[in-house]
């Protein structure tokens, strides 16, 4: 069967009203996705971020009259002298999860770590792989976006003997179960999102490691200090989190960060330098991940 679609682009501080709008109009459900090429990653607890031109589409079942529904959007947004850009298509029927698989291809990262789709195989010659499965989720990860490929690779470099980590803003649990594939003793996932712990629970369920994985909202104490830090999550959250994360790693244990965009690499070192030696960063197009030791406690008399 097909659907109709109703694509409106407005500014971000009309965009909820718009978002509403449709809702009241019968729109069986809406999104919002960026007009330009604004980037936007996980926001902070209780934070809600838009694009500055947002395109909302409301999607409808193919017998709604589309002159109808352009017009009664039309009419309510002239009377709250909103100008809009709007768009009407029809959308054909298809199994969309499939759809997207079918874009989605084993991807290598480093030497040997390979995030390959549960119904794909792995390339003939692909020597000493280590396979993590994940299919498209409910939750951000999946290998495809330059902030977690950047983790992803660094990830394969690592010497995971006996390490504990913590990957704060775990999302879909991409990176941790990684590490522990990889060879880690334990890691301990953490979000404010309830979607991203199911995410993370049946990802790790699935590749057969939920053994060693603990997943904690954040409002949940942490415990032990962990020997590595994972945190890809927005900049400005990195810094105002940082005495928090610099306290949750040991002393000479290691931090991977990313979501930052190349112009705000100096704000999070700054926030990480005194209780950090720092790499230098690793860039992949405009995007940069942040490693680094904590410095050893200092004696105290």
């Amino acid at each position: 069967m097909p659907w109709i679609q109703i694509h409106i682009t407005a500014g971000k501080h009309d965009a909820p009203f718009i978002e509403t709008l449709l809702e009241g109009v019968g729109a069986l459900c809406v999104t919002l996705t960026d007009a330009g090429d604004e980037p936007q990653l996980e926001p902070a607890p209780g934070e809600e971020k838009l694009w500055s031109e947002t395109i909302i589409t409301g999607l409808f079942d193919a017998t709604a009259d589309q002159n109808r529904l352009r017009q009664a959007v039309q009419k309510t947004a002239n009377s709250q002298h909103i100008q809009l850009k709007i768009d009407t298509e029809i959308l054909q029927d298809q199994p969309w999860e499939r759809a997207w698989m079918e874009n989605f291809h084993p991807m290598r990262f480093g030497k040997r770590l390979w995030v390959v789709p549960r119904d794909r195989q792995l390339p003939s010659d692909a020597q000493d792989a280590v396979s993590l499965m994940l299919d498209p989720g409910l939750a951000f990860g999946t290998g495809t976006h330059a902030t977690t490929s950047l983790c992803l690779q660094w990830l394969d470099g690592v010497d995971w003997h006996a390490q504990s980590v913590i990957d704060y803003g775990c999302g879909s649990g991409i990176l941790g179960i990684a590490a522990l594939l990889l060879g880690a003793e334990s890691v301990t996932g953490i979000d404010h999102d309830p979607q991203a712990l199911i995410a993370s629970r049946q990802n790790a369920v699935a590749n057969g490691v939920m053994q060693q994985l603990t997943l904690l909202s954040v409002a949940e104490p942490v415990g032990k200090p962990c020997d590595i830090l994972l945190a890809n999550i927005l900049a400005s959250v990195l810094v105002e989190l940082a005495p928090q994360l610099s306290a949750i790693v040991k002393p000479g244990g290691s931090i991977a960060l990313s979501g930052i965009l190349h112009d705000q690499a100096e704000m999070v070192q700054q926030a990480y330098r005194e209780e950090f030696t720092l790499d230098p960063p690793q860039q992949l197009d405009d995007w940069i991940l942040i490693t680094g030791k904590r410095l050893p406690q200092p004696l105290i008399d």
